[in-house]
């Protein structure tokens, strides 16, 4: 299992706008739809090992603040031809399969992922509620194959902070996963 860690957006950067496919739903989801509110921005997969190990509280993060003004918002951005597990019908499936509360959306072009300058699935963010970078980074200290239970920590300390109208702590680690699997040719070039 190769590791890949997040690039850590600078802190304060604006949440690039989206507008894409909801895989459940079949309806367009954008940033915009969330004008006003704290929004979290998770890239990830439905093959991933590291997203396949957080799915279960990713999904309870979803009923934990659905009555909450904070926003879910789900991104798949990897190349279905060679990754086909995470076509868009796979990630309904596991959307329906996990219990997912929130939009799963499907990004073929994979401009967003460029533009939030994802590396890895999983990858969090987490925006306040003008739409500025206040988290990034890892959703806590567990990974595949550690007894360190999965619980969220540090993505809910941060969204608990947003909520109540303080500032996450600036001691943020990356997240670490698997690569986002880049069309050939559409490779970042925020990786050197």
């Amino acid at each position: 299992m190769v590791r890949t860690a997040s690039t850590m957006l600078e802190l304060g950067t604006p949440a690039p706008a989206f507008t894409l496919p909801d895989t459940v739903s079949g309806q367009h989801v954008s940033l915009s739809d969330f004008a006003g509110k704290p929004v979290a921005v998770m890239f990830i997969s439905a093959h991933c090992p590291f997203v396949i190990h957080v799915q279960e509280e990713l999904a309870q993060l979803g009923r934990d603040y659905a009555s909450s003004e904070l926003k879910i918002v789900a991104i798949c951005a990897n190349n279905i031809i060679s990754h086909p597990a995470d076509a868009p019908e796979k990630l309904a499936e596991q959307a329906k399969a996990c219990g997912f509360t929130f939009p799963y959306l499907y990004d073929e072009t994979q401009a967003v992922a460029k533009a939030y300058t994802a590396a890895c699935t999983p990858d969090y963010y987490l925006f306040d509620a003008d739409h500025n970078l206040v988290y990034r980074g890892q959703i806590d200290d567990s990974r595949p194959g550690t007894d360190i239970p999965v619980d969220a920590r540090d993505f809910r300390a941060a969204i608990d902070a947003v909520l109540a109208g303080k500032s996450p702590t600036d001691d943020q680690k990356p997240s670490m996963g698997c690569n986002i699997k880049w069309i050939p040719g559409n490779e970042p070039d925020y990786f050197g």
